[in-house]
C-alpha cells in the first residue's frame, strides 16, 4: 500500500492560502507559517501530518500527496475543511 509523509496549512480562505504560499516562495518557513496561520490541530507540529496511506486522507488532499511532486508547495487545494497548501516530504 502506498504511504506518504506531508506536512499541510489548513485556512478558510483561498486568498490566506495564496498569500501564504508567496511567502513561502520568498523563503518563509512551512512550519512556522503552519504553527502561526493552520486552523488544524497539526499547526503544533509545524503542519506534520506525518506518515499516512493512499484514501486516508480527503480525495482532493489524497490526489496531490500522492500524483504531485515531492518536496513542492501545492495549492490551494479546496477540501470540506478549507484551503490547503500541501508538501509531501515522502511517498513510498
Amino acid at each position: 500500500m502506498a504511504r506518504a509523509h506531508a506536512l499541510h496549512i489548513l485556512v478558510k480562505t483561498q486568498t490566506e492560502a495564496e498569500q501564504l504560499k508567496q511567502q513561502l516562495a520568498k523563503g518563509a518557513k512551512f512550519g512556522d507559517l503552519a504553527r502561526k496561520h493552520s486552523l488544524c490541530p497539526s499547526a503544533k507540529k509545524g503542519g506534520d501530518l506525518g506518515e499516512f496511506g493512499r484514501g486516508q486522507m480527503v480525495p482532493a488532499f489524497d490526489k496531490v500527496v500522492f500524483s504531485k511532486p515531492t518536496l513542492e508547495v501545492h495549492g490551494p487545494v479546496k477540501t470540506k475543511f478549507g484551503w490547503h497548501l500541501i508538501k509531501t516530504l515522502s511517498r513510498s
